[in-house]
């Protein structure tokens, strides 16, 4: 794997790309992580956790994931781009651009994610590296989430 030094923002501008990475691993959500979920957010929908009401009710036909639930898996997929930053003394999640829930993730369903890097700035603090991640659910097309998150790489 390459390093690429959070500074040296040429070989960083050159990873921007219109094209996404290689996907994550696969994490699964089953109902009792979507229960947990709730429980932790206060969160109780029924279109999460009631099943029957969702087989009859749900335009989804069952339970379905938190969208922040999905967005919040993030830290736990193992991103392999073949390159990684490095140098800097920390990170800091800087914000988002762009948050979508697109599509439904059903109870029991695994996800994985892929990333691509839209900016790159210099900063007094460090680098700023802006990318995109989509969330999908293994074997589908459409992505369930679409974000875009702003980091900031803290000169050591």
């Amino acid at each position: 794997m390459a390093d690429i030094r959070f500074d040296d923002i040429a070989q960083l501008k050159a990873k921007i790309s219109d094209e996404f990475g290689p996907w994550s691993n696969a994490i699964d959500i089953p109902q009792d992580k979507i229960q947990k979920f709730a429980d932790v957010t206060g969160d109780h929908q029924w279109i999460h956790l009631d099943i029957e009401r969702c087989k009859r009710e749900s335009p989804f036909g069952g339970p379905v994931a938190h969208g922040f639930l999905t967005l919040s898996l993030l830290p736990a997929f193992q991103f392999n781009p073949g390159w990684k930053v490095t140098g800097f003394r920390n990170v800091i999640n800087y914000g988002a651009n762009k948050l979508r829930f697109i599509s439904p993730v059903p109870a029991g369903a695994s996800v994985h994610a892929r990333q691509r890097i839209v900016a790159v700035e210099e900063k007094p603090i460090g680098t700023q590296i802006t990318q995109e991640t989509q969330i999908a659910v293994v074997g589908q097309e459409r992505p369930a989430v679409l974000y875009e998150g702003i980091f900031i790489y803290v000169k050591p």
